[in-house]
């Protein structure tokens, strides 16, 4: 029977991704640590808040633009970098075509599938994404390739703590896409043929390695060899973040913050944006979800610098709800990737189209002409649903 490739919601695009994919391939981009906790509740918050709209005085026109980190975008929702895209065989490459297409920015993760040469290639604004991990000398190559390619901002993610286990759980995932992995897979794989026409179709089978860490005159590695890599590094001190910062030279976003103390740390080393975020729950299970957190990061920092959200966002109206709150955009992850696994290029393209015609539904209903307009008073925000981390000064509580 026929089905529409087009779909009305993100959700129906986690469903039509969840029949695709063969159950380790999805179940990566499920993900989540522990108990879950922190997954859900990046989720469910956002259904605790309420909106307060207007029933007359509704603009006609509504500018839905925006700038981060210098880069002038058509709607407040850039892609968040995302590691080994195996959902799909054009992985990066289809989502930067797709970021091109609706005016927004390509995050790329340093873990990418593709090289960032042939995402940069694809034409919307690259910002590159790196963690603390190997030596300084290798940061500093990656980052030279990353500026060669035509990056304009460097991303830092710092929220990750190595959590291991999931009640559910986790994913099977090979070291290589060798032929012993492969018949080991298979009674995945043989359930799901249109992921793996995709593939053969594109005659390539899914690159488990990370071009983008590809030493000078050697070979790329693997994810799990990166990985390993990123855990032996000693983690960094904010003197070290403030070399990469100065090392960069140009727009940088410091990822995975949570801490109103380490909030203000950030504006002293003189990042250019903050990310709210705890890397889609797949960290330290318990910590809350970002949009409970963001209100105070965003009241500490003020306008010192930009501050963006990233966990949670599946609907145009969630998107609204965090910039009442503060955001200036927001980050997407698990939303695009389903979107890349139900439909390619097209299909990522069809969740930002649904996120920008669920916001600028919100901004109509509220009577904003702009999403800058946006205020906590726009919501109906519940007692006791904000939460502050770290040493606060006195913040606004709801």
């Amino acid at each position: 029977m026929f089905r529409n490739p087009w779909f009305e919601t993100v959700a129906e695009a986690q469903r039509r991704a969840k029949q695709k994919l063969p159950k380790s391939v999805y179940g990566a981009l499920v993900a989540g640590s522990e108990r879950g906790v922190t997954v859900e509740d990046n989720i469910t918050a956002f259904s605790e808040l309420g909106f307060a709209p207007h029933v007359v005085g509704q603009t006609e026109k509504r500018d839905l633009s925006t700038t981060v980190m210098g880069q002038q975008i058509s709607l407040p929702v850039i892609i968040s970098p995302t590691g080994v895209q195996a959902v799909h065989p054009d992985g990066e490459v289809a989502v930067a075509r797709a970021a091109a297409a609706r005016g927004t920015v390509m995050s790329l993760s340093s873990f990418a599938s593709k090289p960032v040469e042939e995402v940069a290639a694809a034409g919307a604004p690259l910002f590159f994404q790196m963690y603390w991990s190997g030596s300084r000398e290798a940061m500093l190559q990656r980052m030279d390739r990353a500026r060669s390619a035509g990056a304009t901002g460097l991303i830092s993610t710092l929220d990750w703590s190595f959590s291991n286990g999931r009640d559910w759980g986790s994913p099977v995932i090979p070291e290589k896409m060798t032929v012993k992995a492969m018949a080991r897979l298979a009674p995945e794989v043989i359930p799901h043929p249109r992921w793996l026409l995709d593939f053969a179709k594109s005659g390539r089978i899914p690159d488990l390695t990370a071009p983008n860490l590809t030493p000078p005159g050697g070979e790329a590695p693997t994810f799990f060899g990166a990985y390993g890599e990123w855990m032996q590094t000693p983690p960094p001190t904010w003197e070290d973040v403030a070399w990469l910062r100065e090392a960069w030279g140009g727009p940088f976003m410091l990822k995975g913050v949570s801490r109103v103390d380490d909030a203000r740390r950030a504006v002293d080393i003189g990042v250019t944006a903050l990310s709210v975020s705890n890397h889609g729950g797949n960290n330290l299970d318990g910590t809350p979800a970002t949009i409970r957190i963001l209100p105070s990061v965003a009241e500490a920092v003020g306008d010192q610098v930009e501050v963006l959200l990233d966990g949670g966002i599946r609907r145009g109206s969630d998107v609204a709800k965090a910039l009442a709150l503060g955001a200036r955009a927001v980050l997407i992850g698990r939303a695009y990737l389903w979107g890349l696994a139900a439909n390619g290029q097209i299909g990522v393209e069809n969740v930002l189209d649904i996120l920008h015609g669920g916001l600028d539904s919100a901004l109509r209903g509220l009577g904003r002409s702009s999403i800058h307009e946006l205020v906590p008073e726009d919501l109906v925000i519940p007692p006791g649903f904000t939460r502050t981390l770290g040493n606060p000064l006195p913040v606004r509580e709801y």
